[in-house]
């Protein structure tokens, strides 16, 4: 289709353009370079594997999901680079250098780059819109899509942090750039954003009312918040030290985080009711128990029942069967029907050969509550070092 061969020959452009610019990377800085794209590799990873998550009981296909990712990191970059600067530089003509210097970061980069970013949505839904069929999805095509954005933007950044210090290929600016951009900022930045615009694709998709209207205010509100995070308000921060730069980051982050962490559970819990339905029409136990049908619907339940002891990849992959099961029925197609079926067969054997009857979970013990607890206390302690280590600047 055309939309395919429009897509491809941009990723193909975005691509040839940013292996130009990694080329000119590694020939002045190699040793740098190779570090920021070591470093901001492995920071990708955890984010993938969570928004990857996001969809349980309808997965996205890996294809669709690396063609997000590279979208952003491949057009969606390249594009708002010099769309950014001509921007600025409209600004200051049209205004004022001054105008320019404080505010072109805070109103250029959000308007190119959410720009570019939800045409990758788009151009998924043109050429797969079939897999476009909730809002979740267009949420987990979103972040993807900021995801890819945020990785190539900040390596981008960092190689720029070496030769700004000037003192050769070095990498200290790479390593404070990995703290700020990376493991500060990065929960709250390109992926969140790109997760609320993709939301407002996702409602003109399958919206029902006001489609235009709701697809509008989620992407506004995608721009409104990188305006935000980009403006110069409260650069000279809270004070000094860790704890102000904290609270900046706070008052800037946490609004947009909250609002997407709302929207996700919402539209999870509509789309668990929608699937968990079908298959509590099944009414047979072999393949789905009544407290099974419990906990498919929640993400903390299906998290408890791979508690059960020695069984917890046997118990994810009949979950992963029963949600493929969940999905076939919906779609109605007998014959994938027959085959999920039995794949959830299977999957329920190999559990009881381990000694267990159903994937339910037991309570939270005090064991897990004080692991909680410690990997909270080291998250706060990493964080702390990391911000004492910037300065609070």
């Amino acid at each position: 289709m055309p939309a395919f061969w429009v897509v491809a020959t941009l990723l193909a452009a975005g691509g040839l353009r940013m292996a130009q610019m990694t080329g000119h990377f590694f020939t002045a800085y190699p040793k740098a370079t190779t570090v920021a794209i070591l470093l901001f590799a492995l920071l990708a990873v955890p984010f993938w594997l969570f928004v990857s998550e996001l969809d349980f009981l309808e997965r996205e296909p890996p294809e669709l999901l690396v063609l997000a990712f590279a979208w952003g990191g491949l057009v969606a970059t390249t594009v708002s680079i010099p769309g950014g600067v001509a921007l600025e530089n409209l600004m200051a003509k049209l205004g004022s250098p001054d105008l320019a210097a404080d505010w072109g970061a805070a109103v250029a980069g959000p308007t190119v780059e959410e720009i570019a970013k939800t045409l990758g949505v788009v151009a998924i839904v043109l050429i797969a819109r079939s897999q476009v069929n909730s809002v979740l999805d267009g949420v987990v095509y979103g972040a993807m899509v900021g995801l890819g954005f945020q990785i190539a933007e900040d390596v981008v950044f960092a190689v720029g942090a070496v030769a700004l210090a000037g003192q050769g290929d070095q990498v200290q600016p790479v390593i404070a750039t990995f703290l700020l951009r990376g493991f500060l900022a990065g929960i709250w930045s390109h992926t969140l954003f790109g997760a609320l615009a993709g939301a407002g694709i996702g409602y003109l998709v399958v919206g029902r009312s006001h489609r235009i209207a709701g697809a509008s205010l989620a992407v506004l509100g995608a721009w409104a918040f990188h305006v935000l995070w980009n403006s110069p308000l409260l650069a000279d921060g809270l004070g000094n030290g860790p704890l102000a730069l904290l609270g900046v980051l706070l008052i800037k982050g946490l609004p947009p985080l909250l609002l997407i962490l709302l929207l996700v559970r919402h539209f999870q819990d509509r789309e668990a009711d929608y699937y968990v339905e079908r298959l509590a029409r099944l009414d047979d136990p072999s393949l789905i128990t009544a407290g099974e049908l419990t906990v498919l619907g929640s993400a903390s339940r299906r998290a408890a029942a791979r508690r059960l002891p020695g069984a917890s990849t046997t118990v994810r992959r009949l979950q992963r069967a029963q949600a493929r099961l969940a999905v076939e029925l919906s779609r109605a197609d007998a014959g994938s029907i027959v085959a999920a079926e039995e794949a959830v067969r299977n999957q329920r054997a190999a559990l009881r050969r381990l000694g267990h009857t159903e994937a339910v979970g037991s309570p939270v013990t005090w064991r897990h509550r004080a692991s909680t607890i410690a990997t909270t206390a080291v998250a706060i302690a990493v964080l702390w070092v990391a911000l004492s280590a910037l300065g609070g600047a």
